[in-house]
């Protein structure tokens, strides 16, 4: 019983640091509506590519927005995630064929202290930038999981959203990172 168990808590672990199940939202569709402020009748559109502010490995401030015009892959993660951890080396081999002059990388962590991020990025031989909230999240990365990831096209527009671990490293995710 017991060498049942084990494999099958580690496919549990792999879907996501939550109980969440996993939303992924289709090429082209649109960003979600939001309930309209009491006395108004449009909805709200949630933005797409926020503008936010993070911090780098160098001590730079560098805000999200200003990649627009780029694909924008934005992954969140934390050192303290399994499944972050797991789908990282994808990641990797997707950023390492990809044109970075078309796609910008986003790899966002959430650990207390972004120095735990700077040693596992170096630890692991990481080649994609990461990065460190330098204020409040924007509104889309509040998820209740992680890994999460989003992907935005050149004018901003979300393309993919997914929360829990993927498998980057496929020609789906080439594609869509091709340009239009």
């Amino acid at each position: 019983m017991k060498t049942l168990f084990l494999p099958l808590l580690q496919v549990l672990l792999l879907l996501s640091c939550t109980n969440n199940p996993k939303e992924e939202t289709a090429t082209g569709e649109q960003p979600a509506a939001i309930s309209p402020p009491p006395g108004e009748n449009k909805p709200v559109v949630q933005p797409a590519l926020p503008s936010f502010r993070m911090m780098n490995s160098n001590n730079q401030v560098v805000d999200l927005a200003q990649f627009k015009g780029k694909k924008v892959f934005v992954n969140l993660w934390a050192t303290w995630c399994p499944p972050c951890r797991a789908e990282i080396p994808s990641i990797e081999s997707l950023g390492a064929r990809t044109d970075k002059s078309k796609t910008e990388f986003v790899l966002l962590s959430l650990d207390d202290n972004f120095d735990k991020a700077q040693n596992y990025a170096v630890s692991n031989n990481m080649k994609l930038p990461v990065y460190y909230p330098a204020g409040t999240l924007p509104a889309l990365f509040n998820t209740e999981g992680i890994p999460f990831t989003v992907i935005f096209n050149e004018k901003g527009e979300i393309i993919y959203q997914n929360m829990g671990s993927d498998n980057y490293d496929t020609q789906r995710f080439m594609d869509l990172l091709k340009a239009p």
